[in-house]
């Protein structure tokens, strides 16, 4: 496609090139293929279940050890809330006090979200201070009918001259509450989460991805709490942020596959989707890195089994790691015996879950170590996976990429087409879900770090459908940052309790027991 130069300027402002951006239209055309399902990973086929005895030594293992490592937690938070409440804006959208009773209107929709929220009211962590407002806006709050006290505190909480949660980054929003009405939002419920984990010699490092626009709110955040949570934790805490960097912006389409333009004849760029964070997690110097979402957090209460859940995790990685690099060592003094050769193909394909190529065996001996070395030298990811129950959202699966190499992948349901009987058979089989909850190696054997950008599979991008001001379009996201972002790394599946996810998607999720201290 042939730009003009007022384009290639809009471009090149943005860190992007002409060439990348006519790569960009031309996947567009050709499509992107759907990921090959070979099965679902299942436990005993690709996932890990531990009994006690491993369980308690991982613990032990990764306390003895940690402190040897530079740890970092990364929590991807740059979204706003908007979608947590997208049944109560639909609510002040439609109802109308004037017209009918809040019951009246409840018993007239099939909205159990709508109902679940105002019977829990109470519960929810913010509840006061909505209240607190409202009786300071509206003197007489406490005699008005209970329909507009519904709709006002709904008002209240959402409109941007209120408390404006639905324009806030989730991060910030209230989670939880504790005695005497304190209240803790996620973000500092990581920080009390890392203590217990993320922690070495007294300092937890964590990385906040967030959106520019909310820095100072994040910033401010952290001084109203720094001294409280270090008091009470005994921890040293270094918090950093970084933003979703413009030069991963995709080009957006018409119907038609032709560059989508503005109203002043711009070309329209859009965010790319959370794989746009592999580029902010390469940038992090660290030996160990923790990857968890924003709003999965508990109550103080359940803190200790998350924490115990993620040393497990980790105590993996650190053994695994260990050894592969008594491996890639071995293999650089060039004195390895056929039975080390065949003891490091064993390793791979019992510990690190590889599928060693059917032709391995035929290979010279000079081939065969080239081989181990190349699979051995990667970063490691090691994922909890927690059994299916229902939710959206992606899962571990054996899939073969156009090589016909079969390796361990988070696969969205997007990426599978569900018009093949075969692979609907093998998503809908899926035992395990994927609940982001990660502890990945980033440097080599040599403490050289990773460039993390060359292991994605940019094969595992989407195309999804938009609109923008009543006009369709077609927009392109980079691979997820824990689907194709991450595909060549080395992959370990373990199970892990259902205590480990508890995600609030919805305002309603705040109301379940993870969330609640009684």
């Amino acid at each position: 496609m042939t730009f003009s130069e007022k384009d290639i300027k809009q471009i090149e402002s943005k860190g992007l090139t002409v060439e990348g951006v006519n790569k960009q239209l031309e996947t567009f055309v050709s499509g992107l293929p759907f990921s090959h399902l070979v099965a679902a990973a299942t436990v005993g086929d690709g996932i890990l279940r531990l009994n006690n005895s491993e369980v308690e030594n991982l613990v032990a293992f990764f306390d003895e050890n940690k402190d040897q490592f530079d740890i970092v937690k990364f929590v991807p938070a740059s979204g706003a809330a908007t979608r947590m409440f997208k049944f109560l804006f639909q609510f002040l959208e439609e109802y109308d006090p004037a017209e009918q009773t809040i019951n009246s209107y409840l018993n007239t929709r099939d909205d159990k979200s709508l109902h679940i929220f105002f019977v829990g009211l109470e519960k929810f962590p913010f509840y006061f201070e909505v209240l607190e407002l409202l009786n300071k806006t509206y003197p007489n709050y406490a005699d008005l009918d209970v329909s507009y006290r519904s709709q006002l505190f709904v008002k209240a909480m959402l409109d941007e001259d209120g408390l404006n949660y639905g324009n806030s980054p989730k991060g910030l929003l209230p989670f939880h509450e504790y005695k005497n009405q304190i209240i803790s939002t996620a973000f500092e419920e990581h920080l009390f989460e890392s203590a217990l984990y993320a922690c070495c010699n007294k300092q937890a490092k964590l990385h906040f991805t967030i959106s520019e626009s909310h820095k100072d709110k994040f910033s401010n955040e952290f001084s109203r709490i720094e001294d409280k949570v270090e008091r009470k934790t005994n921890s040293q805490f270094d918090i950093s942020f970084s933003y979703q960097k413009e030069s991963t912006d995709t080009i957006a389409v018409t119907p038609k596959d032709e560059p989508f333009r503005l109203e002043n004849g711009d070309l329209l760029f859009r965010p790319s989707g959370h794989g746009a964070l592999i580029e902010n997690l390469n940038d992090l110097n660290a030996d160990i890195i923790f990857i968890k979402n924003i709003d999965n957090v508990v109550v103080y209460k359940y803190k200790n089994e998350v924490a115990k859940n993620k040393k497990i995790l980790a105590g993996i990685l650190m053994e695994i790691q260990q050894q592969a690099f008594q491996y890639l060592k071995l293999i650089d003094k060039g004195e390895l015996s056929h039975e080390t050769i065949i003891e490091i193909a064993r390793f791979l394909t019992k510990k690190m879950q590889v599928k060693i190529s059917t032709e391995f065996e035929k290979y010279a001996e000079k081939f065969q170590i080239e081989y181990l070395q190349s699979k051995l030298n990667r970063p490691i990811r090691v994922c909890g996976m927690v059994k299916n129950e229902g939710e959206p959202g992606g899962g571990p699966f054996w899939v073969k990429d156009e090589s016909g190499t079969i390796s361990l992948q988070i696969v969205e349901s997007a990426q599978i087409n569900q018009k093949n009987k075969h692979q609907k058979s093998i998503l809908k089989n899926a035992t395990h879900f994927n609940p982001v909850d990660l502890v990945c190696g980033v440097k080599d054997y040599k403490g050289n770090k990773f460039d993390l950008t060359q292991f994605i599979d940019h094969r595992a991008a989407f195309i999804t459908k938009k609109t923008r001001l009543g006009k369709d379009l077609k927009a392109l996201e980079l691979p997820g940052l824990w689907n194709g972002s991450m595909a060549n790394w080395n992959t370990i599946f373990v199970e892990v309790p259902l205590i480990t996810f508890n995600p609030v998607k919805t305002v309603n999720d705040l109301l379940k027991s993870p969330h609640q201290l009684k």
